[in-house]
């Protein structure tokens, strides 16, 4: 009965939202996806992520909108069905859980990887198992110390990150011991700045969607979040300068201090090669203690973000009602230990498919990122044929910065399937077809 039907409560204010954001958003793709988008675009990829952002705060804004003017919203589903329909809805709510369940599970073995850095006699799935369990009990307690914990640890990043880009700005124009500053030479040294022309930036493409994805799940808080008409979009606001902030700056900073061509060919990542630059003790303990933190918030935003869209489909009677069965802090239980078993599930496959597991995955999930942002895109086009008023919040330039993304998108899409490999694209595609015909034997009915 409608009576019964439990709710989730609403206990995230808007600096909770604000950082869950960037907790998704800056976490494997800025420090493990780095090397590779500069190897794929050099100097240019720069453009790539500038392009990245500007498509990013117009399809944001159109999120915003749709989640004001739908006051009663508790996820994705209710922004998409009104504008485009029952298959848009279910097709959204399932790749983004598929996004991010794929993606805790690369993410606690990427974890483990670097712990083992301290702890080399301890196996990968014993450490990957320990962090899984922390992760699930953060999630399992109260949304309020989920929200806490996302909070510092976002923090906690994001000081590193500024740190980073004062000590990189100094060794960029400033001499001083052994060190001899090297200005803005490396834009341009080693083949230009476009080596491998137009081309190598649309390859980065697929890096740089992959790396800003996680900002969207504002749109997945909306049923635990306070006043969500106002904070919705002041968290899309301040969220996207941060973000842009925080990943141009540091990419400025790598190929202007390393050469473009020499950042793939060392085991570090390029965020420890500058602490070292500047004589930092125990640089790569420190940055190891960061990119750890960064990967685990990292996580606890995906598991949160998987876990309410399973409770959304049971609420609505998509999937068993067990799914939706609140705790008396109101956490989704069953639905976090479901969401929590893929992580199992992909500590055993990554172990098996090696150390090319987090590329595969990073380019399926780049995929779907696209396709996330495409249906929103495409939502907020639609979303004012519906509306009786204009809400608080809108788009000013609407639908010209919509229609904007929304044909980026589709260039990057046609880009990305053209030079990515086609083993990404066949299961990707598999993925998609299956829930099309998940939808067509199930959803349909419902």
């Amino acid at each position: 009965m409608e009576k019964d039907k439990q709710t989730l409560k609403r206990t995230m204010s808007s600096r909770h939202i604000m950082m869950m954001a960037l907790g998704g958003a800056i976490g494997a793709g800025l420090f493990k996806g780095s090397s590779t988008a500069i190897d794929e675009a050099g100097p240019s990829v720069l453009l790539a992520y500038l392009l990245g952002g500007i498509i990013l705060l117009f399809i944001m804004q159109g999120l915003a909108e749709m989640a004001v003017r739908n006051k009663n919203a508790r996820t994705f589903r209710d922004l998409v069905q009104q504008s485009l329909g029952s298959y848009a809805a279910y097709f959204l709510d399932w790749i983004y859980w598929k996004m991010w369940v794929l993606n805790i599970a690369a993410e606690a073995v990427v974890a483990a990887i670097f712990i083992q850095y301290w702890l080399p006699e301890c196996p990968i799935w014993i450490l990957a198992l320990i962090i899984s369990i922390v992760v699930t009990v953060v999630n399992m307690l109260s949304v309020k110390l989920f929200a806490e914990t996302e909070y510092w640890l976002a923090l906690i990043k994001i000081t590193v990150i500024v740190i980073f880009i004062l000590c990189g700005i100094l060794l960029l124009f400033f001499s001083f011991g052994n060190h001899t500053a090297p200005g803005l030479s490396h834009l341009t040294n080693h083949g230009g700045f476009f080596p491998h022309g137009a081309g190598g930036v649309i390859t980065a493409m697929l890096v740089v969607i992959y790396s800003y994805g996680g900002t969207e799940i504002i749109g997945v808080t909306l049923a635990e979040t306070k006043n969500p008409e106002k904070v919705i979009p002041k968290a899309v606001r301040s969220t996207l300068t941060r973000i842009v902030a925080f990943y141009l700056l540091p990419f400025f900073i790598i190929v202007s201090l390393i050469p473009w061509n020499q950042v793939n060919s060392v085991p570090e990542s390029p965020f420890v090669i500058v602490f070292k630059m500047i004589g930092i003790p125990g640089a790569d303990h420190i940055m190891n203690a960061v990119i750890l933190l960064a990967i685990i918030s990292s996580m606890n935003s995906g598991l949160y973000g998987s876990s309410r869209v399973l409770f959304t489909q049971a609420s609505d009677g998509r999937v068993p009602k067990v799914f939706s069965k609140l705790s008396k802090k109101k956490v989704p239980v069953y639905a976090i230990l479901t969401c929590t078993s893929f992580l199992y599930v992909g500590v055993l496959i990554s172990l098996f498919a090696g150390s090319q597991t987090f590329n595969y995955l990073m380019g399926s999930l780049g995929y779907t990122v696209l396709f996330i942002w495409l249906i929103i895109g495409f939502a907020h086009l639609k979303s004012r044929k519906h509306a009786a008023e204009q809400p608080a919040y809108y788009v000013k330039w609407f639908p010209y910065t919509t229609w904007f993304a929304v044909l980026a998108l589709l260039a990057i899409l046609i880009g990305v399937i053209a030079t990515t490999s086609i083993v990404i694209t066949c299961i990707t595609a598999a993925i998609y077809l299956l829930i099309t015909a998940a939808y067509l034997v199930k959803g349909r009915r419902q």
